[in-house]
Protein backbone atom coordinates (compact mmCIF):
# COMPACT_ATOMS: atom_id res chain seq x y z
CA UNK A 1 0.00 0.00 0.00
CA UNK A 2 1.44 3.19 -1.09
CA UNK A 3 1.46 6.21 1.51
CA UNK A 4 -1.39 7.92 -0.21
CA UNK A 5 -3.53 5.05 0.07
CA UNK A 6 -3.12 4.58 3.10
CA UNK A 7 -3.77 8.25 3.82
CA UNK A 8 -6.94 7.91 1.45
CA UNK A 9 -7.89 4.80 3.42
CA UNK A 10 -7.47 6.77 6.73
CA UNK A 11 -9.66 9.31 5.77
CA UNK A 12 -12.43 7.58 4.24
CA UNK A 13 -13.07 5.14 6.74
CA UNK A 14 -13.26 8.58 9.37
CA UNK A 15 -16.39 9.46 7.70
CA UNK A 16 -16.15 13.09 8.43
CA UNK A 17 -17.62 15.83 6.57
CA UNK A 18 -13.88 17.07 5.96
CA UNK A 19 -14.17 13.93 3.19
CA UNK A 20 -16.65 15.91 1.48
CA UNK A 21 -14.48 19.26 1.23
CA UNK A 22 -11.71 17.46 -0.57
CA UNK A 23 -13.82 16.42 -3.81
CA UNK A 24 -13.69 19.11 -5.87
CA UNK A 25 -9.64 19.66 -5.41
CA UNK A 26 -7.49 19.10 -7.79
CA UNK A 27 -5.30 15.85 -7.41
CA UNK A 28 -2.44 17.54 -5.72
CA UNK A 29 -4.03 19.64 -3.51
CA UNK A 30 -6.43 16.71 -2.68
CA UNK A 31 -3.53 14.52 -2.13
CA UNK A 32 -1.96 17.40 0.19
CA UNK A 33 -5.03 17.80 2.29
CA UNK A 34 -5.93 14.35 2.69
CA UNK A 35 -2.46 13.68 4.00
CA UNK A 36 -2.97 16.51 6.69
CA UNK A 37 -6.26 15.08 7.46
CA UNK A 38 -4.74 11.47 7.98
CA UNK A 39 -1.92 12.78 10.34
CA UNK A 40 -4.83 14.52 12.39
CA UNK A 41 -6.71 11.55 12.74
CA UNK A 42 -3.74 9.57 13.90
CA UNK A 43 -2.52 11.85 16.87
CA UNK A 44 -6.48 12.30 17.56
CA UNK A 45 -6.47 8.51 17.52
CA UNK A 46 -3.83 8.41 20.24
CA UNK A 47 -5.30 10.13 22.94
CA UNK A 48 -8.83 8.96 21.98
CA UNK A 49 -7.67 5.13 22.03
CA UNK A 50 -4.85 5.07 23.99
CA UNK A 51 -5.96 4.76 28.08
CA UNK A 52 -2.21 4.56 29.34
CA UNK A 53 -1.40 8.30 29.69
CA UNK A 54 2.18 7.88 29.49
CA UNK A 55 1.85 5.52 26.63
CA UNK A 56 0.11 8.26 25.05
CA UNK A 57 2.74 10.73 25.73
CA UNK A 58 4.95 8.75 24.28
CA UNK A 59 3.47 8.47 21.12
CA UNK A 60 2.47 11.83 20.85
CA UNK A 61 6.35 12.49 21.09
CA UNK A 62 7.12 9.56 18.67
CA UNK A 63 4.91 11.74 15.99
CA UNK A 64 6.25 14.56 16.82
CA UNK A 65 9.76 13.44 15.63
CA UNK A 66 8.01 11.86 13.13
CA UNK A 67 7.17 15.35 11.87
CA UNK A 68 11.02 16.57 12.34
CA UNK A 69 11.62 13.64 10.11
CA UNK A 70 9.48 14.94 7.53
CA UNK A 71 11.42 18.15 7.42
CA UNK A 72 14.47 16.44 6.94
CA UNK A 73 13.39 14.15 4.57
CA UNK A 74 13.84 10.47 6.12
CA UNK A 75 9.99 10.06 7.47
CA UNK A 76 9.63 6.99 8.36
CA UNK A 77 5.56 6.28 8.70
CA UNK A 78 2.93 6.01 5.71
CA UNK A 79 1.61 9.37 6.93
CA UNK A 80 4.88 11.35 7.36
CA UNK A 81 6.15 9.73 4.25
CA UNK A 82 2.73 11.23 2.41
CA UNK A 83 3.43 14.67 4.53
CA UNK A 84 6.31 15.06 3.16
CA UNK A 85 5.63 14.70 -0.25
CA UNK A 86 3.49 17.98 0.54
CA UNK A 87 6.06 19.50 2.02
CA UNK A 88 8.52 19.73 -0.38
CA UNK A 89 5.63 21.88 -2.51
CA UNK A 90 6.35 24.39 0.53
CA UNK A 91 2.63 23.73 1.92
CA UNK A 92 3.29 22.79 5.22
CA UNK A 93 4.51 24.53 8.24
CA UNK A 94 6.34 22.80 10.64
CA UNK A 95 5.59 24.50 13.68
CA UNK A 96 1.66 24.73 12.72
CA UNK A 97 1.70 20.72 12.93
CA UNK A 98 3.59 20.49 16.42
CA UNK A 99 1.03 23.05 17.60
CA UNK A 100 -1.86 20.18 16.40
CA UNK A 101 0.45 17.84 18.58
CA UNK A 102 0.48 20.63 21.51
CA UNK A 103 -3.44 20.51 21.27
CA UNK A 104 -3.84 16.60 21.60
CA UNK A 105 -1.19 16.21 24.23
CA UNK A 106 -3.78 19.00 26.18
CA UNK A 107 -6.40 16.01 26.28
CA UNK A 108 -3.73 14.29 28.29
CA UNK A 109 -3.36 16.86 31.03
CA UNK A 110 -6.53 18.53 31.11
CA UNK A 111 -10.22 17.19 31.16
CA UNK A 112 -12.00 20.75 32.02
CA UNK A 113 -11.47 24.53 30.92
CA UNK A 114 -12.13 26.61 33.88
CA UNK A 115 -13.56 29.60 30.98
CA UNK A 116 -14.13 30.25 27.20
CA UNK A 117 -10.55 31.93 26.56
CA UNK A 118 -8.47 28.89 28.25
CA UNK A 119 -11.77 26.64 25.81
CA UNK A 120 -10.14 29.00 23.20
CA UNK A 121 -6.74 28.22 22.97
CA UNK A 122 -7.15 24.65 23.14
CA UNK A 123 -9.51 24.78 20.16
CA UNK A 124 -6.83 27.24 18.27
CA UNK A 125 -4.42 24.28 18.98
CA UNK A 126 -6.75 21.40 17.71
CA UNK A 127 -8.68 23.38 14.91
CA UNK A 128 -7.33 26.61 13.97
CA UNK A 129 -4.07 25.25 13.37
CA UNK A 130 -5.68 22.76 11.05
CA UNK A 131 -7.62 25.55 8.91
CA UNK A 132 -4.51 27.41 8.98
CA UNK A 133 -2.81 24.66 7.12
CA UNK A 134 -5.65 23.87 4.62
CA UNK A 135 -6.05 27.12 3.68
CA UNK A 136 -2.39 27.30 2.73
CA UNK A 137 -2.85 24.14 0.64
CA UNK A 138 -6.03 25.31 -0.61
CA UNK A 139 -3.92 28.88 -1.94
CA UNK A 140 -4.60 32.30 -1.36
CA UNK A 141 -3.32 35.78 -2.31
CA UNK A 142 -4.60 37.79 0.47
CA UNK A 143 -2.61 38.24 3.82
CA UNK A 144 -5.48 38.41 5.47
CA UNK A 145 -6.97 35.03 4.42
CA UNK A 146 -5.21 33.07 7.59
CA UNK A 147 -7.53 35.33 10.01
CA UNK A 148 -10.44 33.76 8.49
CA UNK A 149 -8.97 30.59 8.40
CA UNK A 150 -8.36 30.44 12.03
CA UNK A 151 -12.15 32.02 13.14
CA UNK A 152 -13.13 29.28 11.03
CA UNK A 153 -11.18 26.32 12.74
CA UNK A 154 -12.69 27.88 16.36
CA UNK A 155 -16.22 27.39 14.86
CA UNK A 156 -15.88 24.11 13.36
CA UNK A 157 -14.56 22.61 17.28
CA UNK A 158 -17.24 24.53 19.23
CA UNK A 159 -19.75 23.01 16.58
CA UNK A 160 -17.61 19.53 17.23
CA UNK A 161 -18.15 20.36 21.10
CA UNK A 162 -21.49 20.39 21.22
CA UNK A 163 -22.42 17.74 19.21
CA UNK A 164 -20.60 15.58 21.34
CA UNK A 165 -20.92 16.45 24.96
CA UNK A 166 -22.55 13.47 25.99
CA UNK A 167 -20.20 11.15 24.73
CA UNK A 168 -17.23 13.36 25.65
CA UNK A 169 -18.67 13.13 29.07
CA UNK A 170 -18.70 9.53 28.94
CA UNK A 171 -14.65 9.77 28.47
CA UNK A 172 -14.47 11.73 31.04
CA UNK A 173 -13.99 15.19 29.45
CA UNK A 174 -15.73 18.06 29.64
CA UNK A 175 -15.28 21.11 26.94
CA UNK A 176 -18.01 23.29 28.28
CA UNK A 177 -16.26 26.05 30.55
CA UNK A 178 -16.52 24.96 33.84
CA UNK A 179 -17.92 29.51 34.54
CA UNK A 180 -20.48 28.96 32.01
CA UNK A 181 -22.07 25.46 33.65
CA UNK A 182 -22.19 27.08 37.05
CA UNK A 183 -23.92 30.45 35.86
CA UNK A 184 -26.55 28.64 33.83
CA UNK A 185 -26.81 26.17 36.81
CA UNK A 186 -26.15 22.87 35.34
CA UNK A 187 -24.37 19.92 37.06
CA UNK A 188 -21.60 18.29 35.27
CA UNK A 189 -23.03 14.92 36.47
CA UNK A 190 -26.54 15.69 34.25
CA UNK A 191 -23.91 15.25 31.27
CA UNK A 192 -22.50 12.13 32.35
CA UNK A 193 -26.15 10.83 32.91
CA UNK A 194 -27.72 12.20 30.03
CA UNK A 195 -29.84 14.34 32.01
CA UNK A 196 -31.72 16.96 30.29
CA UNK A 197 -33.17 20.14 31.57
CA UNK A 198 -34.58 23.55 30.46
CA UNK A 199 -31.26 25.07 32.15
CA UNK A 200 -28.89 22.57 29.83
CA UNK A 201 -30.78 23.83 26.53
CA UNK A 202 -30.05 27.24 27.99
CA UNK A 203 -26.64 26.29 27.89
CA UNK A 204 -26.38 25.00 24.91
CA UNK A 205 -28.32 27.77 22.95
CA UNK A 206 -25.54 29.85 24.56
CA UNK A 207 -23.00 27.88 23.64
CA UNK A 208 -24.59 27.73 19.58
CA UNK A 209 -25.08 31.17 19.57
CA UNK A 210 -21.11 31.44 20.35
CA UNK A 211 -20.40 29.29 17.51
CA UNK A 212 -22.43 30.93 15.05
CA UNK A 213 -20.99 34.53 16.17
CA UNK A 214 -17.71 32.47 14.94
CA UNK A 215 -18.47 31.51 11.79
CA UNK A 216 -19.92 35.31 11.05
CA UNK A 217 -16.84 36.45 11.94
CA UNK A 218 -14.87 34.19 9.58
CA UNK A 219 -17.02 34.49 6.71
CA UNK A 220 -17.09 38.63 6.86
CA UNK A 221 -13.31 37.81 6.67
CA UNK A 222 -12.81 36.34 3.93
CA UNK A 223 -11.36 37.95 0.75
CA UNK A 224 -13.86 38.33 -1.96
CA UNK A 225 -10.03 37.39 -3.95
CA UNK A 226 -9.70 34.29 -2.56
CA UNK A 227 -13.20 33.23 -2.14
CA UNK A 228 -12.79 30.75 -4.70
CA UNK A 229 -9.81 29.08 -3.71
CA UNK A 230 -11.30 28.66 -0.59
CA UNK A 231 -14.72 27.04 -1.37
CA UNK A 232 -13.59 23.29 0.19
CA UNK A 233 -13.45 25.23 4.16
CA UNK A 234 -16.64 27.11 2.51
CA UNK A 235 -18.03 23.45 2.07
CA UNK A 236 -17.40 22.49 5.44
CA UNK A 237 -18.51 25.86 7.18
CA UNK A 238 -21.87 24.79 4.88
CA UNK A 239 -21.92 21.45 6.31
CA UNK A 240 -21.32 22.11 9.85
CA UNK A 241 -23.22 25.11 10.14
CA UNK A 242 -26.34 23.11 8.77
CA UNK A 243 -25.79 20.14 11.44
CA UNK A 244 -25.69 22.76 14.48
CA UNK A 245 -28.80 24.35 13.20
CA UNK A 246 -30.08 21.22 13.37
CA UNK A 247 -28.76 19.75 16.43
CA UNK A 248 -30.38 23.12 17.81
CA UNK A 249 -33.93 22.73 15.97
CA UNK A 250 -34.39 19.43 17.76
CA UNK A 251 -33.54 20.62 20.86
CA UNK A 252 -30.02 19.84 21.60
CA UNK A 253 -30.64 16.13 22.15
CA UNK A 254 -26.58 15.79 22.39
CA UNK A 255 -26.44 13.84 25.69
CA UNK A 256 -27.43 9.95 24.40
CA UNK A 257 -27.09 9.99 20.92
CA UNK A 258 -24.96 11.16 18.14
CA UNK A 259 -25.95 14.06 15.21
CA UNK A 260 -25.07 13.57 12.40
CA UNK A 261 -26.54 14.98 8.51
CA UNK A 262 -27.60 11.64 5.95
CA UNK A 263 -24.44 11.63 3.68
CA UNK A 264 -26.45 12.57 0.49
CA UNK A 265 -27.33 15.94 2.85
CA UNK A 266 -23.75 17.06 2.75
CA UNK A 267 -23.11 15.96 -0.87
CA UNK A 268 -25.55 18.60 -1.96
CA UNK A 269 -24.40 20.80 0.40
CA UNK A 270 -20.96 20.23 -0.99
CA UNK A 271 -22.15 20.86 -4.78
CA UNK A 272 -24.60 23.59 -3.70
CA UNK A 273 -21.77 25.51 -2.02
CA UNK A 274 -19.22 24.23 -4.60
CA UNK A 275 -21.67 26.10 -7.56
CA UNK A 276 -22.36 29.46 -5.52
CA UNK A 277 -18.71 29.55 -5.97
Amino acid sequence: MTPQQYCQDKAAASGSSFYYSFMFLDPARRQAITALYAFCREVDDVVDECRDLALAQRRLDEWRQEIDRVFAEAATHPVGLALQEVRERSWLARERLHEIIDGMAMDLRNSRYPDFPALQNYCYHVASTVGLLAAGIFGHDDPRTPDYAHDLGIAFQLTNIIRDVGEDARRGRIYLPVDELQRFGVPAADLDAARYSDEFRALMAFQAERAESFYERALAKLPAVDRKRQRPGLIMAAIYRNLLRKIARDGFPVLDRRNTLPPLRKVWLAGLTWLKG
